[in-house]
């Protein structure tokens, strides 16, 4: 885990999402303990705080839980959860930019299918 301490993006944000990438590939399977909050704080070189505060984020979305007395755990759910809303903000950021772009420079379907192939040549 890489933190980006010159990033505008907040150190419990990155963490948060180093979390989520993991859990997606499989890193940490679903009903698998997560590393846990001095674990992270170490390894990333950060105020426990700050790790407590991305893990949290997941805690509010319903991605981890949890066990009293054993640690944090990721939930049931949470890959099919998490793909879900990657997939919404892809289309946000990406496909719906892409698509009035391709609208204002009067390209059709057929267009945008034949760029999006000739980017998967390379």
């Amino acid at each position: 885990m890489n933190i980006d301490f010159e990033s505008d993006k907040p150190i419990f944000v990155q963490i948060a999402e180093w979390l989520e990438d993991a859990i997606l590939s499989n890193a940490f399977e679903e009903e698998s303990q997560i590393p846990s909050i001095t674990e992270i704080s170490v390894m990333c070189k950060i105020n426990p705080a700050t790790a407590l505060k991305g893990i949290n984020m997941l805690v509010d979305n319903e991605i981890v839980y949890k066990k009293r007395g054993l640690g944090m755990f990721v939930k049931e759910g949470a890959v099919k959860k998490l793909m879900k809303e990657r997939k919404n903000k892809f289309y946000e950021s990406y496909i719906a930019v892409l698509l009035d772009e391709a609208k204002k420079l009067n390209l059709n379907k057929e267009d945008i299918m034949e760029m999006i192939e000739r980017g998967y040549e390379k």
